[in-house]
Order: C-alpha cells, then sequence, then structure tokens
C-alpha cells in the first residue's frame, strides 16, 4: 500500500473516535508474546464485527488518539536468533496473512499491523485463541457466545451442492449400506425406511438437500470417479506401513464411497492377538490388538473433522505396535481433557453437515461423544489410552498403541476402579513417559499418585504397593547422589591409568531411572563429575568428552 493508503486507514480508525475490539492503538510497547495475543485478539474481533481485518496501530496514544510516533522497527526486533516478523507467522494460525507497513502521519513515523479477520475458526497464537473485549485481551474459551460466532461464520464445505452432479454419481451398493445404517440408527422406522426411495432416503438421513448431491454425499457415497468433482479438495484416505525405523514396507489409496472403502482402509491393519497373563490366574488371556470399533471411530472422526480446504490426505500410519491417524485442521474443542471431563458434544464443528450426515449412517457415535467412549474402551481392555498430538496447531494427530501397557499400571487400571478418567488418562501419560502440564502435576502429587521432580514423573510409592510393582517403583525412582557417586570412585580407584568418561558413562547409564531423557541422563553423569571434581575427590587428566580421563584426586 502506499503511505496515502496506510495513512487513510489509520485516520478511520481514528475517526471512530475510541479503540473498537478490532483494533488496537500502541506507542512503543513490543513484547512478542503480548503482540501475537493481540494479533489473535483482533482477528477474531474482526471476524465478530463484520471487518475484513483487525489491526495494530504503533505511534498513537489509546486514550486520547493523539499521534506521537513511534520508534517500534519490526523488521529489526527478534524472538531469539529469530525475527520477529517470521516468529509470529509461525505460531499464529491458521494464517490470517500478517502484513506490515510503516507511513508518515502529521510528521510522525506510525507502524501499522494488519491481519486477515477469522473465517470459519478461530485464528490461535500457540494454539490459544484471543479475544479484545473493550481494552482487554483475553482467552476466547472464556467468552463461548463469541467462539461459537466465529466458527459459524465459515461456509460449511460438506453442504455445498454440486452444480452438476446427480444421484447418478452415487454408488448403489453404499446407498444400500447408508440405508441398513440409517436402519440400524433408528430401529422404529425400520420397515418404514426400507420403503423409501433413495432420494427419500439421503434427504431423509440429511445427506442431500432436496436432492442436490452435496459434498458430503460425494464423499460418503460417490462412485470412485466421483472424487474428480470434489476438486481441488482431495477425497482420499492413504494406509502407510513403515517400520519402527520410519521405513517404507507398504502403500495403497481410498477414494469414496468412504461409507464402504473405510472397511477396506482397516482391513489392511494386521490386527494380530495378544497374550497377557492377568493377575491371579495362569491362564493367558487374547485380545486383539487393536479394538475394531476404536479403529473404526477414530477414521470416521478424521474424515468428519478434516479440512478440505487444505487439500490434504486422511492419513493411517501402521507401524510394528502403533496406529496414527492424522487429519488437516486444528482440534476444535479446547482440549482432550475438556473433551473427557465435560462429556458433552461440542455447540459447532467444521463440518457441521458431514458430522450430521455420519452420525445418521451410524458411522460416528455421536457429535462429540466418540472421543470419551474410545478412551473407555481402551480402559477396559487394559490398553494404552488414546494419545492426541495437537503440538502442531493446524493437525490432528491420534495414536493407538498395540501393546498392552506396562504390568504394574495395568493392575493399576484393573483394580483402582475408583478413579476417574479424566486421572487414568494423566497416569497413563506418565507412565509412557509423558509430559504433563504443572497443573496437572500438582492434580497427582496432591493425590499421592506421583512422585519426582517435575517433569521427570513416576508412580508413587503408594500406588507401587498397591499395584505390587515395586520393583519398577524403586528402579524408576533411582539411587542417591553419593550412591553414584561411590561408584564413580570405585572405577576411578580400580581403573589404575584413571576411567575415561565413556567408561563412567558405561557403568553408570544403566544405573539411572528410565524416565530420564538421554539428555537428561548425560547432564546427570556430567553434573555427578564436577561435584567430585569440585570436591577434590577426583581430577581430570586431559582430554575432554568422552575422551576425558579422570584420575584420583590425590594423585
Amino acid at each position: 500500500m502506499t503511505n496515502e493508503q496506510v495513512t487513510g486507514i489509520i485516520e478511520r480508525l481514528r475517526a471512530l473516535g475510541r479503540e473498537k475490539d478490532w483494533f488496537e492503538f500502541k506507542v512503543n510497547n513490543i513484547d512478542p508474546q503480548k503482540l501475537g495475543e493481540n494479533l489473535s485478539a483482533v482477528a477474531n474481533a474482526a471476524c465478530l464485527a463484520h471487518e475484513s481485518y483487525g489491526y495494530l496501530v504503533y505511534g498513537i496514544r489509546d486514550h486520547d488518539f493523539v499521534v506521537v510516533g513511534s520508534a517500534v522497527d519490526l523488521e529489526q526486533e527478534k524472538v531469539g536468533n529469530q525475527g520477529l516478523l517470521l516468529w509470529l507467522a509461525k505460531l499464529l494460525a491458521p494464517d490470517p496473512g500478517l502484513q506490515h507497513f510503516v507511513c508518515e502521519n502529521a510528521g510522525q513515523r506510525l507502524v501499522l499491523i494488519c491481519v486477515r479477520a477469522a473465517l470459519g475458526q478461530p485464528v490461535t497464537f500457540k494454539g490459544h485463541a484471543f479475544i479484545r473485549i473493550g481494552s482487554s485481551t483475553t482467552s476466547l474459551r472464556d467468552h463461548p457466545q463469541q467462539e461459537r460466532a466465529i466458527w459459524n461464520s465459515g461456509e460449511d464445505w460438506s453442504a455445498k451442492v454440486h452444480p452438476t452432479s446427480t444421484i447418478l454419481d452415487l454408488e448403489d451398493a453404499a446407498i444400500e449400506k447408508a440405508r441398513l445404517e440409517f436402519k440400524n440408527k433408528f430401529p422404529a422406522r425400520s420397515e418404514e425406511i426400507e420403503e423409501w426411495s433413495a432420494g427419500v432416503l439421503l434427504d431423509k438421513a440429511h445427506v442431500t438437500i432436496q436432492g442436490g448431491i452435496t459434498n458430503a454425499a460425494l464423499l460418503l457415497l460417490g462412485k470412485a470417479e466421483s472424487a474428480s468433482l470434489l476438486s481441488p479438495a482431495i477425497a482420499q484416505i492413504s494406509w502407510f506401513l513403515k517400520t519402527d525405523l520410519n521405513e517404507d514396507l507398504d502403500y495403497a489409496h481410498f477414494g469414496p464411497p468412504f461409507i464402504l472403502s473405510v472397511d477396506q482402509v482397516l482391513a489392511k491393519v494386521r490386527n494380530l492377538k495378544v497374550r497377557s497373563l492377568p493377575s491371579g490366574t495362569l491362564f493367558p488371556k487374547e485380545r486383539d490388538r487393536y479394538d475394531p470399533w476404536v479403529m473404526r471411530e477414530a477414521l470416521h472422526n478424521c474424515l468428519a473433522h478434516q479440512d478440505y480446504h487444505r487439500r490434504e490426505r486422511v492419513l493411517l500410519v501402521e507401524k510394528e505396535s502403533q496406529l496414527r491417524f492424522e487429519n488437516a485442521g486444528s482440534f476444535i474443542p479446547t482440549s482432550v481433557e475438556d473433551v473427557l471431563h465435560r462429556d458433552t458434544p461440542p455447540s459447532y464443528y467444521r463440518n457441521p453437515f458431514l458430522a450430521r450426515a455420519m452420525v445418521n449412517l451410524n458411522m460416528i457415535d455421536t457429535q462429540g461423544g466418540g472421543i470419551r467412549r474410545m478412551f473407555l474402551k481402551q480402559r477396559e481392555r487394559a490398553f494404552a489410552l488414546p494419545d492426541y498430538d495437537l503440538s502442531d496447531p493446524e493437525r490432528v494427530k491420534l495414536v493407538l498403541e498395540g501393546d498392552i501397557i506396562d504390568e504394574a499400571y495395568t493392575q493399576l487400571l484393573l483394580d483402582r476402579t475408583g478413579l476417574d478418567l479424566d486421572t487414568v488418562v494423566l497416569l497413563d501419560k506418565v507412565q509412557r513417559g509423558r509430559t504433563i502440564d504443572r497443573r496437572e502435576h500438582i492434580q497427582l502429587k496432591k493425590a499421592g499418585l506421583v512422585e519426582g521432580r517435575y517433569p521427570s514423573l513416576h508412580i508413587s510409592r503408594a500406588v507401587a504397593q498397591a499395584t505390587g510393582s515395586e520393583v519398577k517403583y524403586v528402579r524408576s525412582k533411582g539411587l542417591q547422589d553419593d550412591e553414584y557417586s561411590t561408584f564413580i570412585l570405585r572405577l576411578v580407584h580400580e581403573s589404575g591409568n584413571g576411567a575415561t568418561r565413556a567408561q563412567i558413562d558405561e557403568l553408570i547409564l544403566p544405573m539411572l531411572p528410565g524416565i530420564l531423557s538421554p539428555e537428561q541422563r548425560k547432564n546427570k553423569i556430567h553434573n555427578l563429575i564436577q561435584k567430585l571434581s569440585r570436591e577434590g575427590k577426583i581430577k581430570n587428566r586431559g582430554g575432554r568428552g568422552p575422551s576425558a580421563i579422570w584420575i584420583n584426586g590425590d594423585r
């Protein structure tokens, strides 16, 4: 934009007489974290105000709108070694088209930052959405009406009627499968449903709209060649078989009709039997590695919540004893824990028409209740609970482990049935070495269920005693520092010419708790050596790193 155009935008904002939720005036405050939150907030507020953009302006006092100028230079600002603008662009999602301009106004230097208004989903910063209410920037989750309005602001891609498609573009076998599942969903109307024509059936099931073939209909019931009618969206599920080293072994791609092809995808999965010996019995118990209902629910959820504007495939990656489901698009609820805790379906969806059709056709459990049921089923089977990875704000990844969880924890699940599901989820994370946040740590700590220094936690002595896993508890807790030091001193003494760092590592590493990361284990040994050196008990005879040689301090 020209200087005049930028100035014109700023003057329009000043003419409003006071700050609105979708723009903010500043002078020189350039706190990167706060700036990111503010950009999320004005983008979301702009959506609610039916404005095309949200703005931040540097160089204008916010209480009287006087132009005072600003020394802020966004192109020179850095966060660590990364430029501020690039840092912001990477952490704002979906991409709001961050732009900035510098202009002269009344002889003063002003900086304008603009972002596109949110559309169809909130703009987040570091995975969290914000909103401006008056002069305050606050979490959007605290304002459910505004959040719902933003989600409902976008066009429902799945409800669009294709201009040239007819019922001839749908697969006959898929329509009959839809009839069967609709009857299963509403058994009291089974005889009535059997008499309906295909057109009436699909309208009643909310797959079509007054006979119009929607994108949802093409996805669920369309013939294989109908995938091209959905272009540029990609209607495809890709299955990959990989080794645990991520080497490719096999792959296959599946398109519409998804009401039929989902079963073809899942038939590719090597669902072997796993055996365990439950406590108190000599008879082994066999179970499927993956529960068929859980697999189907996970894959159907990917289809229901896929962001088809992203032009990506739904992925199912199979490894030796693990399945990973992936779909494009952010995780709409606030968190997995929130879904489990509230046990209520969300009030908005990325593809509401498609989700409703899939519920009617018995493809997903309920709109929102399926996630909780997946956790409950895994808990009942004594398998690791579903593990959601939401680290990428624009992708949802769900991992299902195909092995029975740690024996001590299996007993915990089977014997301590009084624990609520939220607590079970957190303990499952701990026993698998997953990081939990500090609030969750405090919750488990107060209940006496975990020990250790955050974030390296392990089950508590009380839990170990209750589940007969004292050996694992002692191993997880590790030795005292002076006990490790005694072993190091003995090694140095017995080595004659001194012990290398590599030898010390070989001795001590197997003794350290398994909950420590490789880097933490190396740092632990380094700190032990340095402490002994400061105390004069050992000294370095030469070399660095693994080749360093340590000898007795009195030599």
